[in-house]
């Protein structure tokens, strides 16, 4: 019996590292052979971040890796629409998440969601409750991955246990200075260049069951003005298309200025206007 521990579809860099950084804390629980692993191919920034420190990224896994004795630990979301396809929830013995919640399962099982800025930071906290020293290579990833989640620490969502986390980290880390690494990773994570439309909506984006499916694409980006006026048409006739293929019922793309700290969104319909309204 093997223990997978696994991230959301379209995995971002918090997400690959939190499959790392909880597979530790699951070993630390006693559960059985322990595998961080992905479910997709990571993005440009994830490879960017394991390259810059030298670290091998998480075996990538189908569902057919996954047999009926297998045990799962959800990182980094909880909600079935953003799950491993076909993944069977009584195979979920765990949940480690700092998003909203929207679940049913059949057993208890252990849950820790946090209000925090990053699942990471969650992990970090969960270390130290237990007095856990975060090896050093891991405090690079972890501590890189929190700074990505939280927009350099300027997000709505970073709290001060996210700063506390960012400054324990890049101590351990050895990182003299953090702006330069925020500035690598808000490149390497901005770089869209070579991506279609259709690619910029899904490069990095969640479906969310508000009574309706929503799909939310994030695009956080150093050229924000430049991406709405040079390619507005075609994300257009993109997030039309995407969303009548991925049959849901709203569909929005959040562009974000990652050196400014605001986000614009893109939508294609009424529907997504009155939402955004009432949001």
């Amino acid at each position: 019996m093997k223990t997978y521990i696994i991230g959301h579809q379209k995995p971002d860099l918090d997400s690959v590292v939190a499959a790392i950084s909880f597979a530790e804390y699951c070993k630390l629980k006693k559960m059985i052979d322990v595998i961080p692993a992905i479910i997709e191919d990571a993005n440009d920034e994830t490879k960017f971040v394991f390259n810059k420190f030298n670290s091998p990224l998480p075996q990538k896994i189908s569902i057919t890796d996954i047999k009926p004795e297998d045990k799962v630990v959800l990182v980094d979301h909880n909600e079935e629409s953003q799950r491993l396809t076909g993944l069977d929830q009584n195979q979920i013995t765990a949940i480690y998440d700092h998003h909203k919640v929207n679940l049913s399962l059949n057993s208890p099982i252990e849950i820790v969601i946090l209000p925090l800025g990053s699942s990471n930071t969650v992990a970090w906290h969960l270390f130290k409750d237990i007095n856990l020293q975060i090896p050093t290579n891991m405090a690079k990833l972890m501590l890189s991955a929190i700074l990505s989640d939280t927009v350099g620490l300027k997000s709505s969502t970073t709290t001060n246990i996210d700063k506390e986390a960012v400054i324990d980290l890049t101590t351990l880390a050895g990182i003299e200075d953090i702006d330069s690494l925020t500035l690598e990773i808000f490149k390497a994570k901005s770089n869209i260049s070579a991506l279609t439309d259709e690619q910029v909506v899904l490069n990095d984006y969640k479906i969310f069951d508000f009574g309706k499916k929503v799909l939310i694409g994030q695009v956080e980006t150093v050229e924000q003005e430049m991406l709405i006026v040079s390619r507005k048409k075609g994300l257009l006739a993109a997030l039309q298309s995407i969303k009548e293929r991925e049959t849901v019922d709203y569909l929005i793309l959040a562009i974000t200025d990652i050196l400014k700290v605001n986000t614009k969104l893109l939508i294609s319909g009424v529907g997504e206007t009155e939402l955004i309204q009432k949001a």
